[in-house]
C-alpha cells in the first residue's frame, strides 16, 4: 500500500508543465498587468463641481461604460484570444530556439576562440614587453625626486 502511494505521488510530481492545472479565479498571478490595464469609469469620466448631468445619464453612462467594455473585451478574447496565443506561442518558440541553437553556441565558440587568442596574446606580451618594461624599470631605478621648499 505504501509502495502504490508512492507511484502515485511520483506520477503527480512527474506531471508535465502543459497539463497543470490554470487557476481561473487569479488569472494575473504574476501582476503583469496591475498598472497596466485597470481603467474604471471614474478613471475615464468626471464631472466637477458645478456642472453635473442628470443623475439618471451620470447612471446610465457609468453602467453603459462598464457594461460595453466588459462585453467588448469578451467578444474580442473569444474571437482574436486563440489565434493571437498561436501567435505568441509561435513567437516565443521562435526565440527559444534561436537562442538554444544559435545565440549560445555562437557565444560558446566565441568564447572558445577568444581563449586561444588570449593565450597567444598572453604569450607576445610576456615574451616581447616583459623584458622592455624591466630593463626600463632597472633604468629609471636610480632616478630619485627631491622636493624643496623654497621661501
Amino acid at each position: 500500500m505504501a509502495e502504490e502511494q508512492r507511484e502515485l505521488e511520483e506520477r503527480i510530481i512527474i506531471k508535465d508543465q502543459h497539463t497543470k492545472e490554470i487557476d481561473l479565479v487569479n488569472r494575473d498571478p504574476k501582476q503583469i498587468n496591475e498598472d497596466v490595464v485597470k481603467v474604471d469609469f471614474e478613471d475615464v469620466i468626471a464631472e466637477p463641481v458645478g456642472t453635473y448631468s442628470f443623475d439618471g445619464v451620470w447612471k446610465s453612462s457609468y453602467t453603459t461604460f462598464t457594461v460595453s467594455k466588459y462585453w467588448c473585451y469578451r467578444l474580442l478574447s473569444a474571437v482574436l484570444g486563440i489565434p493571437l496565443a498561436v501567435v505568441w506561442g509561435f513567437l516565443f518558440a521562435l526565440i527559444s530556439f534561436c537562442h538554444i541553437w544559435a545565440v549560445v553556441p555562437c557565444i560558446k565558440s566565441y568564447l572558445i576562440e577568444i581563449q586561444c587568442v588570449s593565450r597567444i596574446y598572453s604569450l607576445c606580451i610576456h615574451t616581447f614587453c616583459d623584458p622592455l618594461f624591466e630593463a626600463l624599470s632597472k633604468i629609471c631605478s636610480n632616478v630619485r625626486v627631491a622636493l624643496r621648499k623654497e621661501t
